[in-house]
């Protein structure tokens, strides 16, 4: 059923795999490097050996995230061959069948999740993107896993050096019953040059070093390390073929409207801002204010966006500007690692660049820094200072990722200013 010499797999994940015998056995490092193949197969060779007792559970961030990047590669019989038909599962359900045995999927987005594994007794758990799971939550599996011969197989890319995963458990590995290898990009041969090349493309930064070069590294500094305003910043505009507009909602902070367009020389534009301080001016704004206010802005530009990203948290000022009638409204994207890579990503690819006219944003890009106190405790995360057209203009930006994705592999001399 499962012959792996007939599987595309290099030598250091067939090595892995053999040698996944540990309670604890742990793969990381980048990006596509083959380390979520060689952790999968381990596992099901597990399932396939499993006692009667104990149960079988598979641990993500989410049971779509579970689906998406654990139960859909098993099925794909391009890959796994006659395995595939033995990976059973309806679409929604916190169960699924492998080899005939009957596995559990849990979610783990915060602490609370915890809860889900009181009482039970496992021997066999996979854990998907481990650094995004709560520590009380990895804690809480490892004593469940109660069974004599008990094994955890887990896979994640690097996170910060500080992060509990590291210190608590792959810096301990001589301490503890654990066995981890660690994957590059250039350990799967299977990539081709452009796709890697593609790949490397989307990663700068903090986030390179990350997803591509599979360190763990801290996040410290500048988060816009790639800023240069003699390369960012524009006096003119090219003719534009859609908008989008972020908002950041304040009401004792600052209160920003980035308006985003896709140029037709094939690069992003923060095209033009309105801001209002409600500390500078001395005049605070109601929602209804607002709302007047943006559609005043847009009206005089005479831009209506394709769509309005609003800050999740200003619920209340979503409702507003529905009901005063503004077309195209919509929660923003607010993961923020992700939303602030997003945009060095356009910014190191010359990809995003800014108006003159954006004041509060010019302001705010050369001093929007990780924050410290976070970096201790093995977080990534902005101080949450002069950030407000920064946070506008990820979320614009990051909402829209899937319209503007290709431009970062786009030939160079299509996006000439």
């Amino acid at each position: 059923m499962l012959d792996l010499d007939r599987l595309p797999l290099s030598r250091k994940q067939l090595r892995s795999i053999g040698q996944a015998t540990r309670r604890i056995n742990i793969w990381h490092g980048s990006v596509r490097s083959g380390k979520t193949i060689a952790s999968l197969l381990a596992f099901v060779i597990a399932v396939a050996g499993a006692g009667p007792s104990g149960l079988i559970i598979i641990c993500g961030r989410s049971l779509q995230t579970i689906e998406r990047n654990c139960l859909e590669p098993l099925q794909d019989a391009a890959l796994f061959g006659p395995l595939a038909r033995h990976i059973v599962h309806t679409r929604g359900a916190t169960t699924a069948t492998i080899l005939g045995r009957t596995v559990h999927l849990i979610g783990a987005a915060d602490a609370r999740a915890e809860g889900r594994l009181r009482g039970l007794t496992a021997q066999l758990a996979y854990v998907d993107e481990g650094t995004l799971l709560p520590e009380g939550f990895f804690v809480q599996l490892l004593a469940r896993l109660s069974v004599p011969g008990a094994r955890l197989y887990l896979t994640t890319n690097p996170d910060s050096p500080r992060h509990w995963l590291k210190t608590g458990y792959l810096d301990r590995a001589a301490e503890l019953n654990l066995a981890s290898w660690h994957f590059k990009l250039s350990d799967n041969p299977s990539l081709s040059a452009e796709y890697v090349a593609s790949l490397a493309a989307e990663y700068v930064g903090l986030w390179r070093r990350r997803m591509i070069d599979g360190a763990w590294v801290v996040a410290e500094g500048a988060i816009f390390d790639m800023w240069d305003e003699g390369r960012h910043v524009v006096t003119q505009l090219p003719d534009m073929r859609r908008y989008w507009l972020g908002c950041d909602y304040g009401t004792t902070n600052p209160f920003s409207a980035i308006l985003l367009g896709e140029g037709v020389d094939g690069r992003l534009y923060a095209a033009a801002e309105w801001r209002h301080d409600s500390r500078a001016t001395h005049r605070s704004m109601t929602d209804a204010q607002y709302s007047a206010a943006v559609r005043k802005w847009l009206d005089s530009l005479d831009i209506v966006p394709e769509w309005t990203f609003i800050d999740p948290s200003a619920a209340s000022f979503s409702t507003q500007m529905w009901q005063d009638g503004h077309p195209g409204l919509a929660r923003a994207s607010n993961e923020v690692a992700d939303g602030i890579r997003s945009v060095s990503s356009l910014l190191a690819a010359d990809r995003l660049l800014v108006h003159e006219s954006c004041e509060g944003l010019l302001g705010e890009m050369p001093g929007y820094s990780w924050d410290p106190k976070a970096t201790e405790r093995g977080e990534d995360a902005p101080l949450k200072v002069d950030d407000h057209s920064a946070d506008a203009l990820r979320y614009a930006v990051h909402s829209t990722a899937h319209e503007w994705r290709h431009l970062l592999t786009a030939p160079k001399e299509t996006a000439a200013p």
